[in-house]
């Protein structure tokens, strides 16, 4: 008898092709995929002839536990995750007290085993003086080094710390590039006392593509010093991607986040604060770019840098206003509503949001709809579109940037270890994820 048996379901290849066939799952495993399975099972789904894809891994989420979970907490982020078909995420270290030693990982670990209802891993994070603590901390997906100030007190960025990090160790560093330096200049330059409140939009002003760029190159530099795997959170320019397109080592990866997509300077007047997030949305046209990266592999992946503040504190005049944006359960829907638009093929976003995270980060049999892979899946109807509300929205945070925006693709049952936990608009009680492990946790 098999766990779960999902009848006359469209399977999505890596390829992109489609295959007509059932799947059985068995101990969390995907155990058969054939023609036509007509063994008994503890339960069936049938498919109705809609997509069967390979869950999503998200590689960068805020979840704000400990510390600000009035925002977000690790249980709420994960039930939003798998309302967007997202299985498995990475979470990070900036709350408080940040995840910076082994104590704060071990907590971490066992509040999600409590509470996750998708598979979850966690960064350590980079101080200027926990070296020890980054190359010990086990398990740990890899390293976050804000190059840059962000949400959260963790900042590393003087030289010395940088290159001490880079030298020592084998394990994958992750950065937040933007240059503090330039950011401070540019920060003491552009906003400046007023009577009248400030316009959002200087935020992309003040955190400008050469700002991006800057600690970019920096980062890059250091991998090739050292021969250190590095990934690129969050790459948002035109002109990253034109350097990386010629100065792209091997050990080098970078993603994209929606927000950077589908967004743009322009969207201040409509969203305000709404649209404030570091690195910040760009100018028009500035996307197409970004595309053009993808479709050419120079960027390898898609995250959404799932970062929720409440509408009150997004109300707080410039500068006072967080950045960031909830994504995590969007950013499907908006990659499948792009691909009926032939944006990109159903092999792409296999490739950037379910596979190309599963091999970056190292995570075993995932990523894949095959015999022997783990049976998280996401079945997803592309044939109605449905409007993104606020009201609907599983984050804490309870508002969207895309509301109001009619998306095809959205998830129809949820899949974590063979076992579903989103079911037609609810989450299933008494079904947990289990924390990732990575072939390259190897400091």
């Amino acid at each position: 008898m098999f766990d779960l048996v999902i009848k006359n379901t469209q399977i999505a290849r890596p390829d992109g092709s489609r295959t007509d066939a059932d799947l059985a799952c068995l101990n969390g495993s995907i155990e058969r995929i054939e023609g036509q399975i007509t063994a008994d099972a503890t339960e069936t789904i049938d498919a109705q002839g809609h997509l069967l894809l390979p869950g999503v891994i998200d590689p960068q989420v805020h979840f704000r536990e400990p510390g600000a979970t009035h925002k977000e907490d690790l249980g709420s982020g994960s039930r939003a995750a798998v309302r967007g078909g997202v299985t498995s995420f990475l979470e990070m270290p900036n709350c408080r007290p940040a995840t910076v030693d082994q104590i704060q990982m071990d907590w971490k670990l066992a509040r999600a085993a409590r509470t996750c209802v998708a598979n979850f891993g966690f960064f350590i994070g980079a101080t200027k003086d926990n070296l020890a603590a980054l190359n010990n901390v086990h398990p740990a997906c890899g390293i976050k080094i804000f190059m840059g100030s962000s949400t959260g007190d963790l900042l590393v960025d003087d030289h010395e710390s940088l290159d001490r990090i880079f030298s020592c160790g084998r394990r994958l560093i992750a950065v937040h590039a933007e240059d503090e330096e330039r950011i401070k200049q540019r920060t003491t330059e552009i906003i400046q006392p007023s009577d009248d409140p400030l316009p959002y939009s200087l935020h992309s002003e003040v955190r400008d593509p050469e700002t991006a760029l800057i600690a970019t190159c920096r980062a890059v530099e250091l991998s090739e010093k050292y021969g250190r795997r590095l990934h690129i959170l969050h790459l948002s320019t035109a002109s990253e991607v034109d350097y990386l397109r010629t100065n792209k080592p091997a050990q080098v990866s970078c993603e994209v986040i929606p927000n950077h997509l589908f967004l743009n300077t322009t969207d201040y007047q409509r969203l305000g604060s709404r649209a404030q997030m570091n690195p910040p949305i760009r100018d028009p046209g500035n996307a197409s770019l970004l595309w053009q990266g993808l479709h050419d592999g120079v960027i390898d992946i898609i995250a959404t840098d799932h970062a929720p503040h409440t509408l009150e504190e997004k109300s707080k005049p410039y500068p006072d206003s967080p950045a960031g944006m909830p994504g995590v359960e969007t950013s499907l829907p908006l990659m499948l509503t792009h691909m009926k638009a032939g944006k990109c093929t159903l092999a792409e976003i296999q490739t950037w949001m379910s596979d190309g995270p599963a091999r970056i980060y190292g995570i075993p049999n995932k990523g894949r709809i095959e015999e022997g892979f783990d049976a998280d899946l996401v079945l997803v109807d592309l044939d109605h579109s449905h409007e993104v509300r606020d009201e609907e929205v599983f984050s804490r945070a309870g508002w969207s940037p895309y509301s109001g925006l009619q998306l095809s693709g959205w998830p129809l049952y949820t899949m974590v270890g063979g076992r579903v936990v989103f079911d037609n608009g609810r989450i299933r009680p008494g079904v947990f994820g289990s924390a990732l492990s990575f072939i390259d946790d190897d400091a």
